[in-house]
């Protein structure tokens, strides 16, 4: 059963370090195209939570201590995150196939906002998880 245990863990690991990580690269450079990582992101997103649920079951089921409050911020945020990169990256992406080069530049603005705005909420929910075990 360990093994199962290490496996989950490292793909919870490895998915959210690709996720926070390139959400906070393409929000601190807007010439990276957004566009091009969001589905990777999403995906990620999906294997976080996925993982994450079972990682809840395996490890905290039946108690809700002072840890799992500030384990459940983690995951508000995260859920946000994955929210704002869904309504404000996902969707303006979509639109930039048949954009005029204006609309662009504002569909480009708006994927980097909703990029910053998902890189600190995700930025919250790294250190959530890292002081978990503090409380």
């Amino acid at each position: 059963m360990q093994y199962v245990y290490i496996v989950v863990i490292g793909l919870h690991v490895m998915a959210g370090v690709f996720w926070a990580g390139t959400t906070i690269a393409v929000a601190r450079d807007p010439e990276i195209k957004a566009e091009r990582f969001i589905r990777p992101q999403l995906g990620a997103s999906g294997v976080v939570f996925l993982t994450g649920l079972l990682l809840w079951y395996f490890f905290h089921e039946g108690a809700f201590g002072s840890m799992e409050m500030v384990l459940a911020l983690g995951i508000a945020t995260a859920l946000i995150a994955a929210g704002v990169q869904g309504a404000l990256v996902a969707s303006s992406s979509r639109q930039l196939a048949g954009a005029d080069a204006a609309t662009q530049t504002v569909l480009r603005a708006k994927m980097t906002r909703g990029e910053r705005i998902a890189g600190g909420l995700l930025v919250i929910t790294v250190l959530c998880m890292a002081t978990a075990r503090m409380f």
